[in-house]
């Protein structure tokens, strides 16, 4: 049964990441690249680095164009997700991380800001974390929202940049290497900014 379910969901997935690239591939596709960052911050399942890449192949001297519009797409959409968790937790915010089986997680990232404050929200923005769970939470605890939405945009712009700037040097051949080593070259990125963070502390 919890098979036939699962199959089931990736099916609709499929089914919408294959919508998304028709509609990306007409002539409004960079308001659907910004119309995908913003809703994934919040609630969207597939993430835009896909369709980002897949932009960034089809016109590899745009890339930093397309980098920045699903950067600045990704941070409004989290300050929506920010809203919703500040104003509409228990009926929006609550349901969607519900959702997605990531209740469980609430009280450690709640634990996670009050230890490692912002520098949460920079892991959740660059790395393969549920970046919606941090939006919202970060509402519902009520971060500085100024603070917030520096973050987001410093870990939003730094992973998409970093694959559009691979994609502007080096053409389409990196793609594949950007599928199957992304999240690994993230993951070292952020152990790299943790440990400067730590020698900062130390040194001060």
């Amino acid at each position: 049964m919890a098979g036939r379910i699962e199959m089931r969901s990736r099916g609709v997935l499929r089914r919408l990441y294959d919508v998304c690239m028709e509609w990306l591939e007409g002539p409004y596709g960079v308001y659907v690249l910004f119309a995908i960052a913003f809703v994934e911050s919040s609630f969207f399942p597939l993430p835009p680095d896909v369709f980002l890449i897949a932009l960034c192949i089809a016109l590899p001297k745009k890339s930093l164009k397309y980098a920045a519009i699903c950067a600045v797409g990704s941070v409004l959409g989290g300050a929506f997700g920010y809203g919703l968790g500040m104003w509409a937790m228990e009926g929006v915010g609550r349901p969607i991380i519900d959702w997605y089986g990531l209740a469980n997680k609430y009280d450690e990232v709640q634990f996670l800001y009050k230890e490692y404050d912002v520098l949460a929200i920079f892991a959740a923005g660059f790395t393969p974390l549920p970046y919606k769970l941090f939006t919202i939470t970060a509402g519902a605890f009520e971060l500085d929202f100024l603070r917030f939405m520096l973050v987001s945009l410093l870990a939003r712009s730094a992973r998409f940049f970093l694959v559009a700037i691979f994609i502007y040097y080096l053409g389409a051949p990196v793609k594949v290497y950007i599928d199957r080593y992304f999240n690994i070259l993230s993951v070292v990125f952020l152990v790299l900014l943790i440990g400067g963070f730590a020698a900062i502390k130390y040194l001060l």
